[in-house]
């Protein structure tokens, strides 16, 4: 699991200025209504059991099983974020709302030179207050993806294993295969590393928060996992540079309380898109 740590709590000094850029509208794409394909099939799974040394211990040890079954469900047309919530926007939210910054910062600002970096350190509860800030300030609603949104996002509109296809390539994402040691830039690895959508990081940098406590397959919206209640257990998606490309497939799945903190652990935006009033005759 991750390895968790603490948060800080810290306010603007009087008269210091802002280095923050000044707030714009979030990078979203249009994910066109369709079939999200959940999950790992029997075929993907003697793909990986011929291929990779580590899915034999899996399926031993019965872990494809939070992935199982491989189901389809509908989804309507909704937004998401290219890339994952940088440290420079989050920056903002900080500036003017005097929310406490994340692990790592040092006094009221990240790492020089990191500005274009995922922001990490901030809990299921950290990013649900940045959702509403910035809600607030576009005069539109944000929010985190769903668990299929987030996997339709990265697998378009067939069962592939990563983003780009079914064959690993630490060419194309920032695993702990790929030697960073760290995160990267959002977009680093764009476009060979994006999905069929156009979306980045999807794979590996960081994991990412989603709206889903984490429940077993099928997946049901109307289940009671989309409809927290206290501090509840999240759904995780995409993997992180301090581990392996195994959890970095589209249908890894991961999860965390709504108070947990990681160097590895950010979160992207999503939005509905809301439908057009019938015009009047």
């Amino acid at each position: 699991m991750l390895k968790s740590s603490g948060s800080s709590l810290n306010k603007p000094v009087p008269g210091q200025k802002s280095q923050a850029m000044k707030f714009r509208l979030p990078d979203m794409i249009v994910i066109p209504e369709g079939k999200a394909i959940l999950g790992t099939g029997d075929e993907q799974l003697e793909f990986l059991l011929m291929r990779e040394e580590w899915a034999t211990e899996w399926y031993e040890r019965d872990m494809f099983l939070t992935e199982q079954p491989q189901h389809e469900i509908d989804l309507p047309a909704y937004e998401i974020g290219r890339t994952p919530v940088t440290n420079m926007e989050y920056h903002l939210f900080v500036w003017e709302t005097g929310y406490r910054i994340p692990r790592g910062w040092v006094g009221f600002r990240y790492a020089e030179g990191e500005g274009e970096y995922p922001v990490v350190g901030v809990s299921h509860v950290d990013a649900l207050a940045y959702c509403q800030w910035v809600s607030k300030k576009a005069k539109r609603q944000y929010r985190l993806p769903t668990e299929p949104e987030w996997e339709r996002a990265a697998r378009g509109n067939d069962a592939r294993i990563y983003p780009w296809g079914d064959e690993f390539d630490p060419w194309r994402c920032n695993t702990v295969e790929s030697g960073k040691r760290a995160p990267t830039p959002v977009g680093a690895y764009s476009p060979s590393g994006d999905s069929p959508f156009g979306v980045a990081d999807m794979a590996g940098n960081v994991w990412e928060w989603t709206t889903s406590i984490l429940q077993p397959y099928p997946y049901d919206s109307t289940d009671g996992r989309e409809d927290p209640k206290g501090i509840s257990v999240f759904v995780m998606r995409g993997g992180s540079w301090y581990y392996s490309h195994k959890l970095a497939r589209c249908s890894a799945r991961e999860s965390a309380l709504a108070t947990f903190l990681s160097p590895a652990l950010g979160f992207r935006l999503a939005r509905t898109i809301e439908s057009s009033p019938a015009p009047t005759k």
